[in-house]
C-alpha cells in the first residue's frame, strides 16, 4: 500500500477542502464539487501507479469537461479569470474565486502546475493534437501572458466603472466567447509553432499566479542522480521543457511543470 500514498493523500486533501467549505459555507454543492475533483485526481493518480498510460486523460476529461459543461455552461458560472475578477470586485468569496484559491493560487503550493496537467479544458482538447512533444526551440514570448491577464482585469474593472446593467449574464457570455478565442488561438498556435502546450507557455493568463507558487510546490518530479545516465530521454518528452533531471527550484522551466509525469514515464533508468 505504501506506493498508493500519493492518491491518498491528494484524496484526503480534497475531502478536507470540500467538508471545510460545506460547513462554513452551508451548501452542498461544495462537498460534491471537491470530492468529485478529488476522486478524479486521485483516480488518476491510482491508474498511473498501475502504468495505466492514459492515466491523465481519464482525469483531465473527468475534470475539464466537468468544469467546462457543467459548471460552466448549465451552471452558468464563469470559471475563467473574468468570472475570479468579478466575485473579488462583488466582494463574494463563492464559485470561482473560491475555485481560483483551491486550484490556482494556494493550491500550487502543494501540486504545483498540476491543474494545467489535470484540469484544465482548454489543454484538455490541446491535448489531443499531434505536436505532444515540442518540434521547436523555446521562443522568448512568454510576456505576452501578462497583456491577456491585464486585459481580463481591465474587462471586467471597466464593466463595474461605467455601471453596466445586467453584469451576470456579460460574464456568462464571456466565458462563452473567451473558451472560443482561447480553443481557436490554442489549436492555431500548436500547429503553427509545432507544439500542442504553446497557449499554456506564451498566452494563458492563470499562468500568471501559477508560476511564483509552483516554486515552491510541495509535488515535484526528483532526480535519483545515482541512477540517471543522462540519455536526455526525459527532455525530449517533457512537453513544457522542463529540465527534470535538476532537482533545484531554479531548475530550467521548472515553474512550468505539469506534472504529466511523461519523463517518469519514458525514463529508461526508472530514475525519475
Amino acid at each position: 500500500m505504501k506506493k498508493y500514498w500519493k492518491p491518498i493523500l491528494m484524496w484526503i486533501i480534497f475531502e478536507s477542502v470540500a467538508i471545510t467549505l460545506w460547513l462554513t459555507k452551508g451548501n452542498l454543492f461544495y462537498l460534491l464539487n471537491f470530492s468529485y475533483i478529488g476522486l478524479s485526481i486521485s483516480l488518476g493518480l491510482f491508474l498511473f501507479i498501475r502504468k495505466y498510460k492514459h492515466a491523465r486523460r481519464v482525469v483531465q476529461l473527468l475534470v475539464g469537461s466537468y468544469m467546462l459543461v457543467y459548471l460552466g455552461l448549465i451552471c452558468r458560472e464563469n470559471m475563467q479569470i473574468e468570472g475570479f475578477w468579478y466575485y473579488l470586485f462583488t466582494g463574494v468569496f463563492e464559485a470561482a474565486t473560491i475555485h481560483y484559491a483551491v486550484a490556482k493560487i494556494f493550491g500550487p503550493l502543494v501540486f504545483g502546475r498540476g491543474w494545467c496537467g489535470y484540469a484544465c479544458w482548454t489543454a484538455m482538447v490541446l491535448d489531443f493534437l499531434p505536436y505532444k512533444v515540442p518540434q521547436e526551440p523555446r521562443r522568448k514570448i512568454g510576456w505576452i501572458r501578462y497583456i491577456t491577464f491585464s486585459a481580463s482585469l481591465i474587462f471586467v474593472a471597466a464593466l463595474f466603472l461605467a455601471k453596466v446593467g445586467n453584469i451576470e449574464r456579460i460574464m456568462f457570455w464571456a466565458f462563452i466567447v473567451g473558451n472560443v478565442a482561447y480553443y481557436v488561438t490554442g489549436i492555431a498556435l500548436a500547429f503553427a509553432l509545432k507544439d500542442n502546450r504553446a497557449f499554456c507557455k506564451y498566452i494563458c493568463p492563470i499562468t500568471v499566479f501559477l508560476k511564483p507558487m509552483s516554486y515552491f510546490s510541495l509535488f515535484r518530479v526528483k532526480c535519483d542522480t545515482s541512477k540517471c545516465i543522462s540519455c536526455g530521454k526525459c527532455k525530449r518528452v517533457c512537453p513544457m521543457d522542463v529540465d527534470v533531471t535538476d532537482n533545484s527550484r531554479k531548475r530550467a522551466n521548472g515553474t512550468e511543470c505539469i506534472l504529466c509525469m511523461e519523463c517518469v514515464r519514458n525514463c529508461p533508468k526508472n530514475a525519475l
